[in-house]
């Protein structure tokens, strides 16, 4: 069948104002985050369940790849249509189907944005904890696709943690669901920890069954300040160590304090070199313990301050801003959001300092110390072939440190494109075999998101 003819039969399916075929519509179309580019052949904006199921039928019919999307904002390439194909944007399927304050449970469809649901369900007293910074554009359902999290992962965990069931498309057409509405569960398989993290490879997310947390009573801040990367990594590994469970620890490297010294003056001392930014929530009296614990730990050499914040607003704002900062430094960012122990922070982050500095490499390295998620930042010009060269050699490098210390390449951004090259140094032959037969179980013409998460 010619792409014209496949075309008219895609046009059959939807009304007129749910299917592009003009590249110059489709081009939004074409990358994410990560500036990756590959334009479908047409979009198409399903409204509920038995839409998407048509469309994935014709295209499985006529073999022609199907990329999921929400709202774009992954840094991987996850939803990059590098086959080119339809893209399937789930954005118009935005509905909060039931909110169940009573069994602390709500249900979605994949096109609501996570702080859309986050104000729906606040007034009954409740929040969903992943929390990313692009909590305010980004969707529920690519929050599932790439089990997203963000500073609040290291007390509550990350989405598959708050996910009770699903309903998806598979390749194949069929609609499938997983889990239940209770929070035990053991019948059969849990595919839905399966299907969340999976980059929309498997089956195309619906709806979902969500797991709510009570919002806690009160919340509390702390910050610290340190003279050197080194000695705010023990700091990190010491309040992890302790009873007490920070509900986010960030931690900010020198180049990320130099960034908001830049745009806020007066928020930060100007002699740390390493920051934490820390969060305790619960009753009254947990806190003051919290604090009173977490002060203690931070007592390293190196300690320039630890004290508790009576206003931390300000600085979770300059961190969420972060990220957009980066290209006061240089126009490119090479992005990665490796993790490792916590124990082994101070190696990584020494580590990735001397690397920095072999390679003759700007760097800033922020992130969620609490899960020893850390990004990194590799600050270059694209048009200087010798710095691109040594970025990827250094890039190279991190990834070796990384795996040298029980650590994993991707914490929470996934695998899409970016990744997809070193999979194999971190996952072995016969289990990314095994992964690929699940793949073709759910997905038997490979038209779901192909190439993605696989070494080529």
């Amino acid at each position: 069948m010619s792409s014209a003819d496949f075309l008219s039969k895609l046009a059959q399916l939807l009304p007129i104002a749910q299917v592009y075929t003009d590249p110059v519509d489709c081009y939004a179309y074409a990358y994410d985050n990560s500036r990756i580019f590959h334009a479908p052949i047409a979009v198409v904006f399903p409204l509920n369940t038995t839409e998407v199921q048509a469309v994935i039928k014709l295209c499985n019919a006529h073999k022609v790849p199907v990329v999921p999307r929400g709202r774009g904002t992954g840094t991987a390439g996850g939803s990059v249509p590098e086959a080119g194909g339809v893209a399937l944007s789930l954005e118009r399927m935005n509905k909060i189907i039931s909110v169940d304050p009573d069994n602390r449970m709500a249900i979605i469809e994949p096109g609501v944005l996570n702080q859309e649901l986050q104000d729906a369900i606040k007034g009954v007293g409740f929040f969903w904890p992943p929390d990313p910074s692009s909590a305010a554009y980004c969707s529920i359902g690519g929050n599932l696709a790439t089990c997203a999290a963000g500073p609040h992962a290291v007390k509550y965990g990350v989405a598959r943690d708050h996910v009770l069931g699903l309903k998806a498309v598979t390749g194949n057409g069929d609609i499938i669901k997983t889990g239940c509405y209770t929070s035990k569960g053991v019948v059969g398989y849990d595919l839905t920890r399966l299907l969340v993290g999976s980059e929309g490879t498997l089956a195309v997310i619906v709806e979902a069954t969500l797991k709510l947390t009570p919002l806690p009573k009160h919340t509390g801040g702390i910050t610290a300040e340190f003279a050197d990367t080194a000695s705010c990594a023990r700091a990190i590994a010491a309040i992890m160590a302790q009873p007490y469970t920070p509900s986010a620890l960030e931690f900010l490297d020198n180049g990320a304090l130099n960034l908001i010294r830049g745009r806020h003056k007066n928020l930060l001392p100007e002699n740390a070199r390493a920051y934490l930014m820390i969060e305790v929530d619960g009753a009254q009296q947990e806190i003051i313990e919290a604090t009173q614990a977490i002060l203690q730990a931070c007592q390293v050499d190196g300690l320039i301050e630890a004290k508790p914040a009576e206003d931390t607003k300000a600085l979770w704002a300059a961190r969420k801003a972060l990220s957009p900062l980066l290209k006061d430094i240089a126009p490119k960012k090479i992005n990665e959001d490796i993790a490792v122990p916590v124990s082994h922070l101070p190696e990584l982050l020494t580590g990735l300092e001397k690397l920095a500095a072999q390679y003759k490499i700007s760097n800033v390295n922020f992130g969620h110390a609490g899960n020893g998620n850390i990004h990194v930042n590799l600050l270059v010009n694209p048009d200087n072939a010798d710095e691109m060269k040594r970025a990827y050699e250094c890039l190279d490098d991190v990834f070796s440190l990384v795996l040298s210390l029980q650590g994993t390449l991707s914490g929470e951004h996934g695998v899409g494109m970016a990744k997809r090259p070193f999979i194999s140094r971190e996952i072995d032959e016969t289990t990314i075999n095994l992964m690929k037969a699940v793949k073709l179980t759910f997905d038997p013409n490979n038209i779901l998101n192909p190439g993605k998460l696989f070494p080529k």
